[in-house]
């Protein structure tokens, strides 16, 4: 689950970790007071769930009220990478003598909540990572002791290289340690953490993402979600007892397992196609299950042609080929789909399918050749 920067800053201040002022507001006349009230320069950010809002014009420095309000008029209900801006943060505007990344993410390698600090803030660590990685410092967190005072400190002068403003860091650094653990949160960022003239040490953005099986002891977070259409969708899956996540590419995948669905997902991926979602049914062999996958991958405008990887264990290939037959009974599409199964009765499926149209493989290489040849209209030749 995902929270917007205005919800991020609530949390922060919250746990103690400084903040400038700001004001939400949906309309240009909110904007206009809250600049009013302010009553000096401020920054108008858009907030919608995604990164690169700066570039695309989301951020505007307002020196004064009429500043304010034209930025407010160019960036409500503008389209940021598929997101309408619904509402803007009105934020006290901080003078800058240098810009610092702080985050913390659950590293599966080290089995371990993993610290990352550094001294270039402002930009995505991506880059930085890509570009300059050794200026990232990262700090493996032992579970049972948490982040000492000490090792706080160390990584703050790595940083700042003064004590008293690695101190201040220091217990930024540890509260933000404490909401991520206390809130069951995957991602928690502050960037840029800003160093001011005056040696102040502030969070001037931030991001948050939480654990979605974690919600149900989480109510103060899970009443902050303001899901966005992928989001509904997941939701919905997951009401039905699927396990979906929407992706950036064009070929569908209902696929019955996570292994044989990530292993699907590197099949598209290795004959150059690019895979629209992950997709699982699980072990049941509920066609019913089949239906609402197959709702869900069509009603995805992205999806171009769709692949059915079916291995029968628990799960039985003749009933997942009878929820595919009702599902286009009730169905219209023109998006060509391809079946493989494999397994417990799967010649039983197989059998059953015939009285469709669906073409069926044999294997799982076939099966996405076919399905990514399919979606640019191409005529399949299998590869040898």
């Amino acid at each position: 689950m995902k929270i917007h920067e205005y919800q991020a800053r609530q949390l922060f201040r919250k746990y103690g970790i400084p903040v400038p002022e700001d004001v939400l507001c949906y309309t240009v006349s909110e904007v206009e007071k809250a600049a009013k009230d302010l009553n000096r320069m401020v920054v108008v950010k858009a907030q919608v769930l995604v990164g690169g809002r700066g570039k695309a014009g989301g951020v505007k420095l307002a020196r004064n009220v009429e500043d304010a309000v034209s930025a407010a008029k160019q960036i409500l209900g503008m389209d940021i990478k598929g997101y309408k801006v619904e509402k803007v943060l009105v934020a006290d505007a901080v003078d800058i003598s240098k810009e610092f990344y702080v985050g913390l993410i659950n590293d599966r390698n080290s089995k371990t909540v993993t610290l990352m600090a550094s001294s270039e803030g402002g930009v995505e660590i991506e880059e930085v990572a890509k570009e300059n990685p050794e200026k990232i410092i990262k700090f493996h967190i032992n579970p049972l002791t948490g982040l000492l005072d000490y090792q706080a400190r160390d990584i703050a002068l790595q940083l700042f290289g003064e004590i008293k403003t690695a101190q201040k860091a220091a217990s930024i650094f540890k509260k933000l340690y404490k909401l991520y653990v206390e809130t069951d949160a995957t991602i928690a960022e502050i960037n840029p953490l800003v160093l001011t003239p005056d040696n102040e040490v502030l969070a001037i953005d931030g991001k948050m993402n939480f654990d979605d099986n974690a919600l149900f002891r989480q109510p103060e977070i899970l009443a902050m979600r303001e899901p966005d259409e992928d989001e509904l969708v997941e939701i919905d899956a997951h009401s039905k007892g699927l396990s979906y996540i929407r992706l950036d590419g064009n070929i569908g995948c209902m696929v019955n397992g996570a292994g044989l669905a990530m292993a699907t997902m590197d099949m598209i991926k290795l004959y150059g196609g690019e895979p629209a979602n992950f997709l699982d049914i699980g072990g049941s062999s509920s066609p019913q299950k089949v239906i609402d996958a197959m709702n869900i991958l069509l009603n995805d405008k992205h999806v171009k042609a769709v692949m059915i990887n079916i291995f029968g264990g628990i799960t039985r290939c003749d009933d997942v080929a009878k929820g595919l037959i009702k599902a286009m009974e009730v169905i219209s599409t023109d998006i060509p789909i391809v079946v493989r199964l494999s397994g417990t009765n799967a010649a039983e499926g197989l059998e059953l399918l015939k009285q469709t149209n669906l073409p069926t493989v044999s294997s799982m290489s076939e099966a996405a050749q076919l399905a990514i040849e399919l979606s640019n209209n191409l005529i399949f030749t299998p590869h040898k």
